[in-house]
């Protein structure tokens, strides 16, 4: 794998990406590959999702848990899609990001991006979200439901519960009640809520505050947490350029300290997280945010006893999930080129992408696993139940 991801690569990677989220296309693309962003600084820069995906980048920035020199000072760079973001990410605009990790497998083996994954962002965190009138997954039929990308958890999950009643997801194919097909359309999460209102989809896949919001606003129901389908999975994780980790290890580690910090911070007291982010981090409203952090009194799903409706900020990318991951994508319907996963072994890409040597030195200074709720062995096995 290259430490640098060329023009050419980047062009030849365009159709892929571009149909699977829709990148800012051909001659834009190739104009910012061929401009140079080199950081001369030396200072790693942060870009984000306005989520709350992305707190614990958001809270160590805001919480002055970066070491001084170590990252930009200035407010790390919001974007409004995930191609956009992972755009800027391929093309060193920003240095580290938290990406859907399905994502993160097309960028790395896909588009031969030498990205690596420094530990997860967080677990859960996101809901199906489905228009006041719908009650039962099965009136979907007929009608568009929207992801915020094709290579996301949310799209593969969202597949597994229409397959589980029966139903069936298409792609730039007019869904029929009559044959129980759902179709599928990518949107960026700040367009959902509108669309939902006004009637142009019958529900939305996403990460909160998204589906709080939609709540709050009456304009959609959340029907569902999708950890009550896939127990405290992994949905956005970190993301670094290789060459960091393997010519910068100090820094790297310094910013896996302050994540993982900044993710028990969070953990210990969510509705003064809500305050950082409300305002200068994300444009939500503060009920929404504390909404999406806390869940009170939500009813908690199939499952209850795995805390669905609860976002988890853990840093540990368990090899179980990448594992599972790479099946899952394989029976996932995109629109895009799948080939790229006809030569991986899903026993064998979590060692190649991800490097967690950080995050365990991170754990190890915190309190060890259990600080975070995690088993002291930090193994697992995969629980995922669509019915």
């Amino acid at each position: 794998m290259s430490a640098a991801i060329t023009r050419r690569t980047l062009l030849r990677g365009t159709v892929g990406l571009a149909a699977a989220g829709g990148l800012a296309g051909l001659v834009d693309l190739g104009r910012v590959a061929a401009t140079d962003r080199a950081n001369t600084t030396g200072q790693l820069r942060i870009g984000y999702l306005p989520i709350t995906d992305a707190a614990p980048l958001l809270v160590a920035h805001r919480t002055g848990l970066y070491p001084q020199g170590v990252v930009d000072g200035a407010k790390p760079v919001l974007f409004r899609s995930w191609a956009s973001l992972a755009e800027a990410f391929l093309t060193r605009q920003v240095d580290v990001v938290h990406l859907l990790m399905p994502m993160a497998v097309q960028l790395r083996y896909a588009l031969g991006s030498a990205v690596r994954i420094l530990g997860w962002n967080h677990t859960n965190g996101s809901a199906l979200t489905v228009a006041p009138d719908v009650t039962d997954l099965g009136q979907l039929a007929g009608r568009q439901v929207a992801i915020p990308f094709w290579w996301s958890i949310h799209n593969i999950v969202l597949q597994k519960m229409l397959r589980a009643r029966g139903l069936r997801p298409v792609i730039r194919r007019s869904a029929s009640r009559a044959d129980g097909t759902v179709e599928l359309i990518v949107m960026s999460p700040s367009d959902m809520i509108p669309a939902l209102a006004n009637g142009s989809i019958g529900g939305f896949t996403v990460a909160d505050p998204f589906n709080a919001a939609a709540e709050l606003r009456g304009v959609g129901r959340i029907h569902r947490f999708l950890g009550d389908v896939w127990r405290d999975h992994a949905c956005c994780a970190l993301l670094v350029h290789e060459d960091l980790l393997e010519r910068r290890p100090a820094v790297a580690q310094s910013v896996a300290d302050s994540l993982v910090a900044a993710q028990q911070r969070i953990g210990t007291d969510r509705p003064a997280a809500a305050k950082l982010l409300a305002g200068g981090y994300l444009p939500q409203p503060l009920p929404a945010i504390t909404t999406a952090l806390t869940y009170p009194g939500r009813a908690p799903g199939v499952h209850p006893h795995w805390q669905p409706e609860r976002v988890g900020y853990q840093p540990f990318p368990f090899p179980s999930f990448t594992a599972a991951l790479i099946e899952a994508m394989h029976g996932t319907l995109v629109d895009g080129d799948t080939r790229f996963l006809d030569r991986l072994d899903p026993a064998t890409v979590h060692d190649d992408l991800v490097d967690d040597r950080f995050v365990r030195a991170s754990l190890g200074r915190l309190g060890g696993p259990t600080a975070f709720g995690l088993p002291a062995d930090l193994t697992r096995t995969e629980e995922v139940d669509p019915s």
